[in-house]
């Protein structure tokens, strides 16, 4: 038995594992119930009195000694595992996917930090308006087609409440409350009572800014229009501005930006014009200013809108409007790059 005994220490005393593994395989070998220590503990009941003191001292060195060598192994293995900076251990078990801002919002972001840079303050309000700011304080007729259900959702019969149909409402919340200057950017969601496609959605992104104060003129809106869209669109962008008509402009204009496509050669997606529309703008209603307060012969300003959806497809050929709204993350995820 003290040959036996010999051997063991020298074998624990040269143990080396790779892996935690092995350290309780060890432990089992030699320490535990059914362990080569255990069985010779068994064995020494039929050892001879005169030999036990002896050999009972080599057991305990040899329990003592594998104990000592087990703890050994696991603490070198866990300090080595834990400054191992490879590992990480706060990761996920499985593949995660980060998100990603949508579309809409990045553009949208661009849009703003392109007129905060003009000195243009962001302004919003309630998606819940009334008929006032809505539609009679921007100049809309009784008999406005605006005004019929067909295009616009009333939430209750009879009770001038509705969704808004554009952010004009909150810029005549804005003149209500504030004396010119004034300069905002109000960006937000609207809705109109229309058929969802491609081409269109019942609800909607727009941005519009306002700009009231002394002495203003279309010139200033103009130079307005070119800065936007030589940063939107790049600096070899043309602009063009069209007579239309709006309730609360006059004059009004339609702008449209030379094709980013073809370089305004014609292409189909500009139907061979060489131009793409993208906003409505103009000089804002005299009938506007005092409705709202603001004296008309001291003070004037301009508008524009336009539609988020509108630009981000010109900037990135979405050709269905129902893709941003679909929650589709193999289309989301290709606007990784632009965050």
């Amino acid at each position: 038995m003290i040959n036996k005994i010999n051997v063991l220490l020298v074998e624990i005393r040269d143990l080396k594992v790779n892996n935690s593994e092995e350290i309780e395989a060890l432990r089992i070998k030699y320490l535990s119930k059914k362990g080569e220590i255990t069985s010779l503990m068994n064995d020494f009941r039929h050892v001879a009195a005169e030999e036990k003191k002896i050999l009972g001292q080599k057991l305990n060195e040899l329990k003592e000694q594998a104990q000592k060598k087990i703890n050994e192994l696991k603490a070198g293995y866990e300090n080595q595992s834990s400054s191992d900076d490879s590992i990480d251990l706060s990761r996920t078990a499985y593949p995660y996917h980060v998100g990603t801002r949508h579309p809409l919002s990045i553009v949208k972001q661009e849009i703003c930090d392109i007129f905060g840079r003009l000195g243009f303050s962001i302004a919003e309000g309630p998606e819940i308006e009334d008929d006032w700011h809505v539609f009679s304080s921007l100049n809309f007729a009784d008999d406005h087609p605006a005004r019929d259900m067909q295009d616009t959702f009333f939430i209750q019969q009879g009770i001038d409440t509705l969704l808004r149909t554009h952010t004009s409402s909150v810029q005549t919340r804005v003149m209500e409350k504030t004396q010119p200057p004034i300069r905002i950017i109000c960006p937000g969601r609207v809705y109109r009572n229309e058929a969802i496609s491609y081409r269109a959605h019942c609800f909607f992104h727009q941005v519009e800014a306002l700009y009231i104060d002394k002495n203003v003129s279309f010139a200033d809106l103009k130079q307005v229009l070119l800065f936007f869209a030589k940063e939107m669109f790049g600096p070899d962008t043309k602009i063009r501005l069209r007579p239309s008509f709006f309730p609360f402009t006059e004059p009004s204009a339609e702008m449209d930006i030379s094709c980013n496509l073809c370089g305004g050669k014609g292409c189909p997606f500009c139907k061979h014009t060489g131009w793409v529309e993208i906003l409505g703008c103009g000089m804002v209603d005299p009938n506007v200013l005092e409705n709202c307060g603001i004296d008309s012969k001291v003070y004037s300003g301009y508008a524009l809108g336009m539609g988020i959806e509108r630009i981000t497809n010109l900037k990135y050929q979405v050709k269905d409007l129902r893709m941003f709204s679909e929650n589709d993350v193999r289309f989301l995820r290709q606007f990784e790059a632009a965050t």
